[in-house]
């Protein structure tokens, strides 16, 4: 019983039947200029022209929402799309919307107005008068049961305004739902969240992950040296290293506070000598050979080229330590490539060496290129190819 009085209890049943109570105010104001069946059709016909304004789309989905749904818009009657139309699909079913809000409010209004007054007519016989709206009434010598008849009426109006605010929900969604373009701008949209979530992770374990691997390193060494003055370049190197980290996070930091800034601030394939010489202070071998036009790489090829040439180095100097590193980078004509070799001083792990190479495989398939990675011949190799088109 508590189930079939709920609905009464809630607001947005109410506004169902406002709203569709309130699509039959202006046509009824045609019919007191003149009632007559071309009036009717008249404004049925300007509704159908109104539907095909782009702008009505917005404006109904917005009242859709708004009286409809009760302001859950996580609900799944919230897939109601307050948008203007921009294909002749929708403004179809916007057409199609409006007549069929326009004849559902005028049987929700009648029945609004008709049943009381039914119920009223059924009394009045009941107690031995005529009623002026039911001649259609048989009254005859046992006018007592129209007194329980009169229940009827007034029990099937309730019925009627909950059932037909679901109706016209479920019909404004299938109607003024997302659209085919819809669908696509929220699913391109959601795929654009993905990717810029994706490469913020990557971003911070690319720097941060380089940093703390220097800063480990050199203060390892800087204790199992036992020399203040390399001490001090271990400490001046984690210093440098750290700032440089700091640096990376306020850049990913101001990523996520404002998703539109652009990532020119980002370092580059320019800044690489900064991470050449990171490695060769945390004791690393650094045999280096940049060529090419390197400033003139585009902005994503020579951002993406520097976190792949960092995560490489920082593979390094965590798996291997203080090796020597071959690190080749060639602007071509059409593409850029990386190759960073390290001899291998014992069997890969397989949990050490998951996610970054995962991020440079990632990071290559992004920009259309590709990357190999893995043992050949005693070293560790990293090779990548990025088109620059």
């Amino acid at each position: 019983m508590v189930r079939v009085l709920r609905p009464f209890g809630r607001a947005v049943t109410y506004t169902r039947w406002l709203h569709l109570v309130m699509a039959v105010v202006w046509p009824s104001l045609w019919l007191f200029v003149e009632e007559s069946w071309w009036t009717q059709a008249a404004a049925a016909a300007l509704l159908a022209l109104a539907g095909l304004v782009p702008a009505m789309r917005l404006v109904e989905g917005l009242q859709a929402r708004l009286l409809l749904t009760g302001h859950r818009y996580d609900s799944p009657h919230a897939r109601i799309v307050a948008a203007p139309s921009v294909t002749w699909a929708d403004r179809g079913r916007t057409v199609l919307w409006l007549q069929a809000r326009l004849v559902a409010g005028c049987v929700v209004a009648m029945l609004s107005v008709r049943l009381p007054l039914l119920s009223a007519d059924l009394v009045t016989i009941a107690l031995g008068g005529e009623p002026d709206g039911g001649a259609w009434l048989p009254a005859g010598e046992h006018r007592g049961w129209y007194a329980l008849l009169a229940l009827l009426p007034l029990a099937l109006l309730p019925v009627v305004v909950v059932w037909s605010g679901r109706l016209i929900t479920a019909l404004a969604v299938r109607l003024l739902g997302p659209s085919p373009a819809d669908r696509l701008a929220a699913m391109e949209e959601r795929t654009e969240q993905l990717l810029e979530r994706t490469r913020i992770a990557r971003e911070l374990h690319d720097s941060i992950g380089h940093a703390l691997t220097v800063a480990v390193v050199q203060a390892g060494a800087a204790r199992a040296a036992g020399d203040p003055a390399f001490t001090d370049r271990a400490l001046g190197a984690i210093e440098e290293t750290g700032r440089a980290a700091l640096e990376d996070l306020e850049r990913v930091l101001a990523v996520l506070r404002a998703s539109r800034e652009p990532a020119g601030g980002r370092p580059t394939l320019a800044d690489a000598g900064r991470l050449l010489q990171s490695a060769r202070v945390s004791g690393a071998k650094v045999d280096a050979e940049i060529t090419g036009p390197v400033e003139s790489v585009p902005g994503p090829v020579s951002r993406e080229g520097y976190r792949i040439l960092q995560e490489s180095l920082t593979n390094v100097l965590r798996h291997a330590g203080a090796v020597p590193v071959r690190v080749r980078v060639h602007v071509l004509a059409d593409r850029l490539v990386l190759a960073i070799a390290n001899p291998l001083r014992a069997p890969v792990p397989v949990s050490g060496r998951g996610s970054g190479l995962r991020g440079i495989r990632e990071r290559a398939a992004l920009l259309g290129g590709r990357a190999r990675t893995g043992p050949d011949e005693g070293d560790w190799q990293v090779h990548v190819e990025l088109p620059l088109s």
